[in-house]
């Protein structure tokens, strides 16, 4: 090394470890120098006057670490939940995808996705809820499924002796009246084409014929019921002024007033036997009301014999006579119709099965059938002999109002709110055809009584019709009326149709030969 290379002396610094805070320090040290008036102290207060230093006012500032551990926990589960979704075997199939979110209760489909979207979007929802969550779901159906179909099983309770022996006594009564109409049918099957049309040219005949023969105002209320006596020799008609009255037939003249209900009469029906072998002081006739009282009457007394009790507050809509006499049937707005035994004085029978109020019943000619018209729009066939619902008429869209027995022991006429009757065979189980009959509804359909060669509805177009069997062509239009016709009956001798109106009258009609 030559002399004039001055020698370069390295000097190091010492390191100054500072406690505490660097702002505790910082402030301690510019209070010293303003103390002493030095300069950086003035320099500092300028820089702080201009804005270029900032100085906090002691308080300890620290970082949100709560805050910082739950973004750090998001995104924790986030790559967690990506790492499931990529292990998340999700089908190709894009029905089987729809389906799977349907399942989930998602929408099967976004606006503009795509299948490889919608797969993407399904991994990524599994991802979240569980990759078995499809699986888990199907497992509560099944479960859910299983309850509904235990719920829905048929069960019996055990019946009443005076039930059971009403059975086996209805099962000896129909057996043979099924007999008697088999051979009737088949001698009827058996007889000339030639014959059977002439029979039937003249019925069609005598019903195109048909003019009206008497009105009458039958009260100061619409006049919702009426029925012929089984000798066609009286009517009677129940009003929504609670009297039931009886005429004579075909001269119209009042006969009797019956007096005991206090509301609306819903209908009043004869004994089978009434004016034939039954005995006039004997329970010749049945009434009910929309107050729910049911009451028995006789041919000679204006007040009821008997009172049925059961119904209230329910209405009772409607009552028939099983052809034997013995039994009665009542439709009430509890969603159930009753068998009443009155021989024995009670009720056996309290059956259920329509979801809204049963508005009509009907006995077929055997005795072993009954079928009740609901306003669930539904139509169900009993057999009387073992208490089972044998058929379920299901077809009409609205409620149904009314329905009939052919005397051929195996077609059905159903009235209904739909302004359509349904004709139904209960051999094939199936409606076998429709008539668009009126413009309204249908208040009450009739066979007639003999043979059912033909029909008569009454609707509250204020017109009733009559129909042809079995091509079902219109044969007459009843009309004159000036409101809704509430009623229609045939005389057992079929020689008259008694229509009863809103408009206070009932009226007769006849053939004109």
């Amino acid at each position: 090394m030559s002399d004039d290379e001055a020698e370069v002396v390295y000097v190091k610094r010492t390191k100054v470890l500072h406690y505490g805070s660097l702002e505790e320090q910082e402030k301690r040290r510019q209070e010293s120098a303003t103390s002493a008036g030095s300069l950086a102290g003035d320099a500092i207060k300028a820089g702080i006057a201009a804005g270029n230093i900032n100085i906090s006012s002691g308080k300890t500032e620290h970082m949100d670490i709560e805050e910082e551990s739950e973004s750090r926990m998001e995104m924790m589960e986030e790559f967690e939940r990506r790492k499931r979704a990529r292990h998340i075997n999700v089908s190709t199939d894009d029905a089987e995808v729809k389906a799977h979110l349907r399942q989930l209760g998602e929408p099967i489909c976004l606006f503009g996705e795509g299948p490889a979207e919608r797969r993407e979007r399904l991994r990524q929802l599994l991802a979240v809820i569980g990759a078995d969550a499809i699986k888990k779901k199907r497992l509560e159906e099944e479960k859910q499924r299983k309850k509904d179909e235990e719920d829905n099983v048929t069960w019996y309770h055990e019946g009443t002796d005076s039930l059971k022996e009403a059975r086996l006594w209805l099962a000896e009564y129909s057996l043979p009246r099924a007999k008697m109409r088999i051979q009737k049918a088949l001698t009827e099957k058996y007889m000339s084409d030639t014959q059977r049309n002439a029979q039937i040219q003249e019925l069609q005949k005598t019903v195109r014929s048909l003019t009206n023969e008497c009105s009458q105002i039958g009260d100061t209320r619409p006049i919702s019921s009426c029925q012929f006596s089984p000798d066609s020799n009286m009517l009677v008609t129940g009003s929504w002024s609670g009297l039931c009255k009886l005429w004579s037939v075909p001269q119209c003249e009042p006969i009797r007033t019956l007096r005991g209900h206090s509301c609306n009469v819903g209908a009043i029906v004869f004994h089978p036997q009434a004016t034939l072998s039954l005995e006039d002081d004997a329970c010749c006739m049945a009434s009910c009301a929309a107050d729910g009282s049911v009451k028995l009457w006789n041919l000679k007394s204006e007040e009821p014999v008997a009172d049925i009790e059961g119904h209230a507050p329910y209405r009772v809509s409607r009552l028939a006579y099983h052809p034997s006499g013995r039994f009665l049937g009542t439709c009430c707005f509890d969603n159930s119709w009753r068998l009443w035994d009155l021989e024995a004085q009670e009720e056996i029978l309290h059956q259920e099965g329509h979801s809204k109020p049963v508005y009509d019943i009907a006995f077929q000619n055997d005795g072993s059938l009954a079928a009740t018209a609901g306003q669930d729009s539904f139509c169900r066939i009993w057999d009387l002999r073992t208490g089972r619902c044998i058929m379920f008429m299901e077809g009409h869209l609205k409620g149904l109002l009314s329905v009939d027995f052919s005397p051929n022991g195996y077609h059905v006429a159903t009235g209904s709110e739909d302004n359509s009757v349904r004709i139904w065979d209960l051999r094939q189980r199936m409606c076998v055809y429709t008539i668009p009959a009126h413009t309204n509804l249908i208040s009450k359909v009739k066979y007639q009584p003999e043979k059912g060669n033909y029909l008569v509805t009454a609707s509250y177009d204020a017109t009733a019709k009559v129909w042809a069997h079995p091509v079902w062509s219109p044969l007459k239009t009843l009309a004159g009326h000036e409101g809704k016709i509430m009623s229609v009956d045939i005389s057992p001798n079929g020689q008259y149709i008694a229509t009863s109106s809103y408009d206070r009258t009932f009226k007769l009609w006849a053939p004109d030969l």
